[in-house]
């Protein structure tokens, strides 16, 4: 079946003004909606089943995506917009004229039942987070999830929104299947996946920090992120087994967060 495109030029449309909230995060909250730029990540949504549920094209850009988002069969509404009404909507200083709204995803969860919770992820390998803030750092500590296995990322509540731009540019696709689960508080989900049997490492270089890669990680270990600036928590770190930290040369300057998630990671897929 043909597509039909419905055309608007007026930036007061009710419909455009309704998605040119979503770049507030509490918009994206209220409307369970989120959008994203470009058509590499328009065809991963496609790929991986997301709910679209609004795709959005300029004038000047529809020769050019016009056959790509029909021969799709995305069941979405799709727009033709007047390149000064696009401008309204887009986040991209040279955007390549097609955005795509979202649902919000399924497979990106909140969790109230830690105990529930623990027994779920026991005996798979996963990466936890905490106040990890940079949108950057986030988008692509989820690029490296899917690359390397983990089967979860459990992540504390005031980690970087997953469903803001940068984030989503960053994760290249990831997000549209990686699971993540989002968590209020960090030391109880901590305390139940141990009590459960998962053995959690705190990212942390204390006097006692084992250095990684001179221990036997387990299949189903779990290793845990801190903040950029701060690192992680008193409370998080006691909360955990014990604590790791990544070799490097004297002198050097700390890992970015996602670097250093993404080596922890990599250890962690060497137990698969």
């Amino acid at each position: 079946m043909k597509a039909e495109w419905q055309y608007i030029s007026s930036k007061s449309n009710p419909l455009i003004v309704r998605m040119a909230k979503l770049k507030d995060k509490k918009y994206r909250k209220t409307e369970e909606l989120f959008r994203f730029d470009g058509i590499k990540l328009f065809e991963e949504a496609v790929q991986n089943n997301a709910p679209v549920r609004y795709v959005f094209v300029s004038e000047s850009a529809a020769s050019k995506f016009k056959n790509i988002v029909e021969q799709s069969n995305v069941s979405a509404a799709i727009y033709l917009l007047s390149d000064e009404v696009f401008v309204k909507l887009t986040d991209e200083q040279s955007p390549e004229g097609i955005i795509t709204v979202c649902q919000n995803l399924e497979n990106i969860s909140q969790a109230e039942d830690y105990t529930l919770l623990a027994k779920k992820v026991n005996g798979k390998p996963l990466l936890m987070l905490e106040s990890v803030r940079d949108t950057g750092n986030m988008g692509t500590i989820l690029r490296s999830a899917k690359a390397f296995g983990i089967d979860t990322l459990i992540i504390s509540s005031d980690c970087a929104d997953l469903y803001n731009p940068k984030t989503i540019r960053a994760a290249m696709g990831a997000l549209f299947t990686q699971k993540v689960v989002k968590i209020d508080n960090l030391s109880k989900a901590i305390c139940a996946l141990r009590e459960n049997g998962t053995r959690i490492f705190a990212a942390a270089l204390n006097r006692d920090a084992k250095k990684l890669g001179s221990f036997e990680l387990k299949k189903g270990d779990a290793i845990l992120i801190g903040n950029e600036g701060h690192g992680l928590s008193e409370e998080a770190i006691n909360a955990c087994d014990e604590c790791v930290y990544i070799p490097m040369e004297m002198g050097s300057e700390s890992l970015n967060a996602s670097i250093a998630a993404s080596v922890c990671m990599w250890e962690l897929y060497k137990t698969k």
